[in-house]
Parts: C-alpha cells; structure tokens; sequence
C-alpha cells in the first residue's frame, strides 16, 4: 500500500453508527483492505473517531493511549441502567440544586479519581463482554480503575439539562461520570447526548463527516494525516542515508546529539517518515517499529 492508502483520518462520527460501522464505510470509501478505529464510540455518541490506513494501524496503541476531550450533556432526576439515554430508567428524584451544589459536586471528580467500569461495556468477564451478561440481568463485581480528570466545567445548566466539558486520561468512561455526579447531586443523572471534541492533538474541527469524505475523494484529494502526527510529542532523529540503511536492517547506530534514551520518531535524510525507534542508554538509536513505506 502507499500513497494516501497509509495514515490517519479524523472522522466526525454521525449519531446513530456504532464506530465499527462508520470504520467500514470510510473503508470502502478509501479502497482500503487493512483499517482500524482508535477508542470507540457508543451509537448515539457524535465526534472524532481516529481512523488508521495501512501502516498507519501500527501507531494505534499511541493514540488509544491519548487524553481525551468530551461535551456531554447530563439528564439531571433520572439515572439510567446503562448510564446513558439508551438504557432503563432505574431511580427518579426531584431535582432541588443550585450552582454552588453543581460545583461542589463537580470538585469531587477533579484530578485522579476511581471508577467503577459499567456492566453496559465491553471489558471481559471469564471470556465474556460484561454487556452481555448485563442483557441476561446478572451482575458482577468489577474492580475500580484509576483514571484522570484534567478538567471538568459547567458550560451551561437548565432545569435538568446541566452540559460539561470534560478533558481526562484515556480508560475514563463519562456515562460512570455521569452516574456518579447525579449521585453526588443526589438526583441522579444519565448520559442525555456526547460529543468527543478531540484525541490527543487531534480535534474533531480537522474532521470529515462521511458525506465530505466522499465528496473529498471525488475531488480527487487525500484526506489522510501522515501518521507521524499521532506521535508528535515524542522528540525526532533524523537519519543520515547511511545510518537509515543501517537501521532499516534492524541495527542501531550511533547518532550525533541523540535526545536521552527513550522513545523517538525516526526520520530518514528527505524528511521521510520511518517509524519508531529508541534511544538506548549506551546513546545508540535503534529501531523498534518500522513502517513499510517506500
């Protein structure tokens, strides 16, 4: 594969396709055989899907692993079996808030917290997705998750519609965050609507909903990120043709002013794009995933 069959497409996922399905149809669009979606999104949640082409699928694991921003909007009164719109009505209260209760609430869940992941997921249970036994009405114990809260602010609140902005690590589940701040309001609350805003340095303002992506292609345009861009906070080595054929060939070399050992981006001496590599503590570089790109 080359050429725009190999990087990243940021997809604007539209309510109603579960990720697998929006990953599909972009692939057919694209003509790709080997695809893949980065962190997934529950049907009647919109925003970026990281989609990976090619060789690009090799960086997956670096944009799984990236923080993630949401705009969710909360139904205050009512919490839900699934934690979201989507599930049964489980508990009902009035709500009797204000704004100093909302932020107090609020403070709670900033910085690192514990959650309990949802029965409503697909994190295995003895070979099982829990959802699955959740559908049967059996429940099972989970053990908690450390997660981080970056940032989590009241962008507007009504009634019982209460919107937050919602940047943490990745592993967080925002219908369990939901579930929580209604319990701490002690009114409840469910996932009414979910955007994704952004994934690592990628935001959903670069993204293509389907329609545009085959008006794109029509226009004859490559719609794809260089899948370096998945990596940028890792610092860049760039090879000499010599020591490029060197690594290619799995060896490493030394390099003048190699950054301190760790995880690097390799690039050949055209600004070429190789794949990754490390800086070993004897100063060497050498290589660790190689993208097979001419």
């Amino acid at each position: 594969m080359s050429g725009c069959a190999n990087g990243i497409l940021l997809l604007d996922k539209e309510e109603g396709l579960t990720s697998n399905a929006a990953l599909q149809r972009a692939r057919r669009l694209m003509g790709s055989r080997k695809a893949g979606h980065t962190g997934t999104l529950d049907p009647y949640a919109t925003g970026l899907l990281v989609l990976l082409f090619g060789e690009a699928t090799k960086v997956s694991d670096y944009v799984l692993n990236a923080d993630k921003r949401y705009r969710a909007v909360l139904c205050l009164g009512q919490e839900t079996n699934t934690g979201d719109r989507e599930g049964d009505v489980v508990s009902s209260a009035a709500v009797e808030t204000d704004a100093a209760d909302i932020e107090r609430a609020l403070s709670l869940f900033r910085g690192p917290i514990s959650q309990v992941p949802p029965m409503f997921s697909a994190i295995k249970h003895e070979g099982q997705p829990l959802y699955r036994l959740a559908r049967r009405g059996i429940e099972v114990e989970r053990p908690a998750r450390d997660v981080e809260i970056y940032s989590l602010e009241l962008v507007s609140w009504a009634g019982d519609r209460m919107v937050l902005d919602i940047h943490c690590s990745k592993g967080t589940y925002i219908r369990t965050l939901a579930q929580d701040i209604g319990r701490a309001l002690g009114c409840g609350a469910h996932i009414a609507a979910l955007r994704r805003l952004s994934a690592g340095s990628f935001t959903v303002d670069a993204a293509y909903t389907l329609a545009e992506l085959e008006a794109a292609l029509a226009r004859g345009e490559c719609p794809l990120e260089t899948m370096d861009l998945a990596l940028s906070y890792l610092p860049a080595v760039t090879l000499s043709e010599s020591t490029a054929y060197y690594v290619r060939q799995g060896q490493g070399v030394v390099v003048a002013h190699a950054p301190p050992p760790g995880r690097i981006r390799l690039y050949g001496p055209e600004a070429q794009f190789l794949g990754l590599g490390e800086v070993l503590d004897d100063g060497k570089v050498a290589p660790r995933r190689l993208m097979g790109v001419n």
